[in-house]
């Protein structure tokens, strides 16, 4: 019952990964949404080979779950190279990876029928270390509540290859595979939901000022805070500071930071708005398209 528990989850999760991968068109997050993706898939197979007595040892059982921990951990390796024009070669890398991880268990399968796979201590840190970074990305921002049922959830999952743990002892965990799933499809299903409701309100939204500091953070805030939210943290901080040393070298009065832009100065000044809405969707083109912003909310300035 609780393998079947597991593969409905990871079946919710999956849907909801490829609805991201629609969602997030016209951005560079979209390789992580197909990891994200595929690691669900894997972890549906995973509950289904359980469920069928295919996975009947502790071995068997430890290979493929060692596959779908490789799967697991790209998403959030793929965000961290996530800038064009270099985002398309990062995958390269972020496959590296997956095939290192995941190479014990072919080792295991190949060389040594039978036995566990052996995850050196280095190996198990990796997949924590980047389990936590993959929640850090997020966790300051509003998807921090999915960030973290996902990160929990993927804990659960990869607890048998986890530093200090027995990976023979650990499996089988079928209560918690069945949490673990359980967690993650709950995160993917919220962090959609929130990216649904934000492009509603980006198409809702009440067009801009005509004129004043805030006619440019009108424009500035929707889409910065939905690449922020669809990005994470990292890539919107780095934005920001690009932004605010031109901001400085330029002398514009307005600085942009983690939750959008701060504008002052006169008024009835606005010789440094065009200029700083250019600089402003520079920076977006190295992670959005055209379309994307505008889906999110973006408004070129008048004539």
């Amino acid at each position: 019952m609780l393998p079947v528990l597991t593969l409905v989850a990871a079946g919710i999760a999956a849907l909801a990964a490829a609805v991201a991968v629609h969602r997030v068109r016209g951005s560079t997050a979209v390789p992580a949404a197909w990891w994200a993706l595929a690691a669900c898939l894997a972890l549906a197979a995973d509950a289904a080979a359980q469920q069928a007595g295919w996975l009947a040892t502790p071995a068997a059982a430890a290979r493929v779950r060692l596959g779908v921990a490789a799967l697991a951990v790209c998403p959030a390796m793929s965000l961290l190279g996530a800038k064009r024009p270099q985002h398309g070669v990062w995958q390269l890398i972020v496959a590296t990876l997956a095939v290192v991880v995941a190479m014990p268990a072919l080792s295991a399968w190949l060389v040594r029928p039978g036995s566990l796979p052996d995850v050196h201590l280095l190996g198990r840190g990796f997949l924590l270390v980047l389990t936590v970074v993959g929640w850090l990305n997020f966790v300051a921002t509003s998807q921090g509540p999915a960030a973290t049922a996902i990160a929990a959830g993927q804990l659960a999952l990869l607890r048998p290859f986890l530093p200090g743990v027995a990976t023979d002892a650990a499996l089988p965990q079928p209560v918690l595979d069945a949490a673990g799933a359980c967690l993650v499809a709950m995160g993917s299903a919220v962090a959609l939901a929130h990216r649904g409701a934000g492009l509603g309100r980006a198409r809702e939204s009440s067009p801009p000022a005509p004129r004043g500091p805030a006619a440019v953070a009108r424009r500035i805030d929707p889409p910065f805070l939905a690449l922020r939210d669809t990005l994470g943290a990292a890539w919107a901080l780095r934005i920001a500071e690009r932004f605010d040393t031109v901001a400085t070298e330029r002398g514009w009065p307005c600085r942009l930071h983690f939750a959008g832009l701060d504008a002052g100065g006169d008024p009835a000044d606005d010789t440094w708005h065009r200029d700083a809405l250019r600089a402003f969707k520079a920076l977006m083109h190295r992670f959005a398209s055209d379309a994307w912003l505008v889906r999110h909310g973006w408004k070129e300035p008048a004539p």
